[in-house]
């Protein structure tokens, strides 16, 4: 029993992290759908959700103000959360450049913000941009030149993270985007993607479904697009940059968040995994999401059942010994970004570990009946 548990566990979590984007890979280049792309200005509205963003509200919609899309067809409206500090003010100056603000008070959270600023916009097709989010110039153009296809119902594009000062999470972070980048361009050519980069991305307003307060917008929105029939797809050359966070607690509390509210909304969205109804998505969502979630699980009975195998010797040994190598160079990690000091190659394993370890704690909190709905922006 311990050997077919030890076994079943690394064959899931070489499926999970190798096999899956393998087969995705090739999956799509037999089988390669297209997405009709056409430069086309439809009505577009741009919503931000801010709370307490006066540290960069300024610039995000400066860079939206910016954009190469023509100003009559664009339409910008910031949902003001509750912030209690100068947020309001600012965007205030941009009043008569086709900017509104709208407040909502009590605070709700980014998902009520969002169903507030969805009933409000004018345009055909909604942008959700986050409040720290900088778009290349012609994001929005490119993204909007995806729906020219009747099949489309929702985009995403490129998040690029950057760090002036290279820090061990930082670089897992972009390590780890890079990964998920070339993984939806994979799944894009076999259909639908099924994650979604939340800083920039685009549904058809007629498509919108207006959601709980508790769930998480660009998980369910892309899986309600999705369950009506419509493709959502990913422009790479669409690119949204950002700053990773620099201190791994931030970066862990952000993944806890994000993790609590994807787990929920898996059990909120299961039937999606139907195959006979869904087909090849149902696949997919089991794979890049509900096992992605679950690898905590499997990590944990892969080691204790290889302890307990050791002492046959052998490839037990030899599995036991690459396991622990993983284990100590990502605590090696962890100690390089606690005292700010090189950290050579330890960041993969170090941010390995501290998106399970962030997946596992919301996996508990879970089971606790827990959900999130409002949070501190940029500290998680």
């Amino acid at each position: 029993m311990v050997v077919i548990l030890f076994w079943a566990s690394v064959c899931l979590l070489m499926y999970i992290y190798l096999g899956y984007p393998l087969l995705v890979f090739l999956i799509g280049a037999i089988r390669r759908r297209k997405v009709r792309k056409e430069i086309q200005y439809p009505p577009v509205s741009i919503v931000i959700a801010a709370y307490n963003e006066e540290a960069h509200i300024r610039k995000t919609i400066e860079n939206k103000l910016s954009l190469e899309y023509p100003k009559e067809r664009l339409d910008i409206v910031v949902v003001s959360d509750g912030s209690t500090d100068g947020t309001d003010g600012i965007v205030e100056t941009f009043r008569g450049q086709d900017v509104r603000l709208l407040r909502q008070e009590p605070r709700q959270g980014k998902t009520a913000a969002l169903n507030l600023a969805v009933r409000e916009a004018v345009g055909d097709i909604i942008v959700f941009s986050d409040a720290n989010s900088i778009y290349s110039r012609d994001a929005v153009k490119k993204l909007v030149a995806n729906f020219s296809d009747e099949t489309v119902g929702y985009v995403t594009g490129k998040l690029i993270f950057g760090l002036p000062d290279g820090t061990t999470v930082g670089d897992g972070c972009t390590r780890y985007m890079r990964y998920e980048n070339l993984l939806r361009e994979s799944e894009s050519r076999i259909g639908s993607i099924v994650g979604v980069n939340g800083g920039i991305d685009a549904v058809r307003k007629a498509l919108y479904e207006p959601m709980t307060p508790d769930q998480i917008p660009d998980f369910i929105l892309p899986l309600k697009v999705v369950e009506k029939g419509y493709r959502v797809v990913y422009e790479p050359d669409a690119v949204l940059r950002e700053d990773a966070l620099e201190q791994a607690s931030d970066e862990y509390r952000m993944r806890v968040r994000v993790a609590l509210r994807s787990l929920n909304a898996i059990l909120d969205m299961k039937h999606l995994m139907n195959p006979f109804r869904y087909g090849l998505f149902a696949w997919q969502f089991l794979s890049h999401k509900t096992l992605r979630y679950l690898a905590f699980l499997f990590l944990v009975v892969a080691y204790a059942s290889n302890l307990v195998l050791s002492p046959r010797g052998g490839i037990y040994l030899v599995m036991l010994s690459a396991q622990t190598i993983l284990y100590l160079s990502a605590l090696v990690g962890w100690i390089a970004e606690r005292t700010k000091t090189e950290n050579g190659i330890f960041f993969v394993p170090f941010y390995f570990c501290l998106l399970n370890v962030a997946s596992a704690d919301a996996f508990v909190k879970m089971l606790q009946g827990r959900r999130q709905v409002v949070w501190n922006p940029r500290k998680g």
